[in-house]
């Protein structure tokens, strides 16, 4: 198979899927981003209490990830924001329009493909649910009982939360208890992909909430795509304090018990024991790939060439070519 015509999709949100993204598109101009809709802080979390749309910040950054060369002008000025003290200050010029055409549109997944016609991008990309979400996170170690579970609300709180996350719960936006409902092209991309990355980012707040969503799950479970988990390059204050490699892994099977993996692609220099990863993997089905993925000089950021290159061996070990 030419490896312009591999299908590739993308889950997360953020930094995170950035990185992913400008790893695949050296790969395949055949790639979907499926992007998580629970943000509700900066410039996102007030559009999104104001209009009650769709956060709109892990869109824009999706599509500027896949612009193409004729977009870069519109991607420069939809990654822009304003400065100043007045209403307009934090906003990026992106949000606005994304926020502009959901209004005048109101279908999401519309409005992400008219914005990736302004923006020259190669490839799709789409939200997770059509409607935002809230995220919800057991807690421990806030209390003088480190034990103790609190509840937390909120993506930006469970982000910056100085306690230990053992659990997230979704739901769709003020209706607590309501089961979030998948767009249908995101999971009808995973089920016709020929490679599915979940990570690296932000790891109950980017990453794990799309295992979270009964039909992408679903989607995820029985999809014939390789299934590749690429980790992050170190902790994220808050939200992964102190977990190791292998801890990541983990807390995702606790999530998805029946989710299998074929490949975990982790920095080799950021894993202190690489056999307790093996063994992580492993338990997952999959084999630990270690790899130097990190940028010079930018010890939490993946090199796009260096983790496209990780991507294609990995590929090709799945594929047995």
């Amino acid at each position: 198979m030419e490896s312009n015509a591999v299908k590739a999709v993308a889950l997360g949100g953020g930094r995170g899927l950035h990185a992913s993204l400008s790893a695949l598109r050296l790969i395949t101009e055949r790639v979907t981003a499926v992007v998580t809709v629970a943000d509700d802080g900066g410039s996102s979390g007030r559009l999104r209490r104001e209009l009650g749309l769709l956060p709109p910040g892990d869109l824009r950054k999706a599509l500027a990830a896949l612009a193409g060369d004729g977009g870069s002008m519109w991607s420069t000025v939809f990654q822009h924001r304003f400065g100043g003290t007045g209403a307009l200050a934090g906003h990026a010029v992106g949000n606005l329009v994304l926020a502009g055409l959901l209004e005048v549109l109101g279908d999401p997944v519309a409005v992400l493909d008219e914005a990736a016609r302004l923006l020259n991008v190669r490839g799709r990309v789409l939200p997770m649910c059509t409607e935002p979400l809230d995220i919800e996170a057991d807690v421990i170690g806030l209390d003088e009982d480190r034990t103790a579970v609190r509840k937390i609300r909120g993506q930006v709180a469970i982000a910056t939360t100085p306690g230990q996350v053992r659990r997230i719960r979704l739901h769709t936006a003020g209706a607590p208890g309501s089961v979030p409902k998948a767009c249908p092209a995101a999971v009808d991309a995973v089920r016709d992909a020929d490679v599915v990355l979940l990570g690296p980012g932000s790891w109950f707040t980017s990453v794990l909430p799309h295992l979270l969503v009964p039909e992408l799950h679903e989607a995820l479970v029985d999809t014939p795509a390789a299934r590749i988990v690429v980790l992050n390059l170190v902790p994220q204050p808050g939200e992964t304090a102190g977990f190791s490699p292998e801890r990541h892994l983990q807390v995702l099977c606790e999530h998805a018990p029946r989710l299998r993996v074929d490949a975990v692609i982790a920095d080799a220099d950021s894993v202190s024991t690489p056999d307790r990863l093996r063994r992580a993997a492993t338990e997952l089905g999959a084999e630990a790939r270690l790899d130097r993925v990190v940028a010079e000089g930018m010890r939490e950021r993946h090199d796009p060439a260096a983790l496209a290159g990780s991507l294609r061996r990995a590929l090709a070990a799945v594929r047995g070519t």
